[in-house]
């Protein structure tokens, strides 16, 4: 007789993911993301991410959204054109500016994910781990290393730490796993350091209070809109 895997659940109500609108060069890197979208579904985990359908963003947010997780796509009104950013699947949430567009993500998200990508997706990715280390939010922060794509970004953060200007306490702020499954199951695991939870205690941030449901923040931010696809 077969017996079949229960399904995870997770302690994650929304992860956010930052990746790239564009493919790379490699299928593996589709293939992670979907498999990402795929995987946030079977733990009961709704995706946030910048908006769009184009590249990794778009693999990421047509899985979710296929399988019946909900998808909040945050996206600037000056990215709207659909030739600049593809079609968002579920919900999409327009906002003023990038700087708008983060806060929010951020606000909404349980935990932070990177998959492979460009300027952007570092830039997202080291604006959380900052913030983290500042002690305005607590969230886990984690990278889907495909194929070794972090490697070199990993290496040099080891050698910040070699070299004085990253204290070797906050090396760990980064959880690395090559597959959703694993990178999951560590980003569940992940607890904070006494330090960060003493800084989050005292630091007025973001986050101080609970972020409202993203149906009442659409009912009452006058900067927002708000579209189902």
């Amino acid at each position: 007789m077969e017996h079949k895997e229960e399904a995870v659940r997770s302690k994650f109500g929304r992860a956010c993911v930052f990746c790239a609108s564009s493919f790379g060069g490699k299928e593996s890197y589709k293939t992670a993301a979907t498999e990402l979208g795929q995987e946030l579904v079977s733990r009961g985990v709704n995706l946030v991410y910048g908006g769009g359908g184009l590249g990794l963003m778009g693999s990421v947010s047509k899985a979710v959204h296929d399988g019946g997780g909900h998808v909040f796509g945050i996206i600037p009104r000056d990215l709207l054109p659909v030739e600049i950013t593809g079609e968002t699947y579920g919900e999409e949430i327009r906002v003023t500016d990038m700087h708008e567009r983060k806060a929010k993500m951020a606000r909404e998200a349980d935990c932070f994910i990177a998959l492979p990508g460009g300027f952007g997706t570092l830039e997202e990715l080291l604006e959380v781990v900052s913030w983290y280390k500042l002690g305005i939010h607590d969230k886990p922060v984690g990278v889907l290393n495909v194929d070794g794509f972090f490697n070199l970004f990993l290496s040099s953060i080891d050698n910040s730490v070699d070299e004085g200007f990253i204290h070797p306490s906050h090396h760990h702020i980064i959880v690395v796993a090559s597959n959703a499954k694993e990178l999951l199951d560590k980003l569940e695991e992940y607890e904070p350091v006494p330090e960060q939870q003493e800084q989050q205690e005292i630091h007025v941030g973001f986050n101080v209070a609970p972020a409202p449901p993203v149906a009442a923040t659409l009912e009452t931010d006058g900067g927002e809109e708000a579209r189902s696809g």
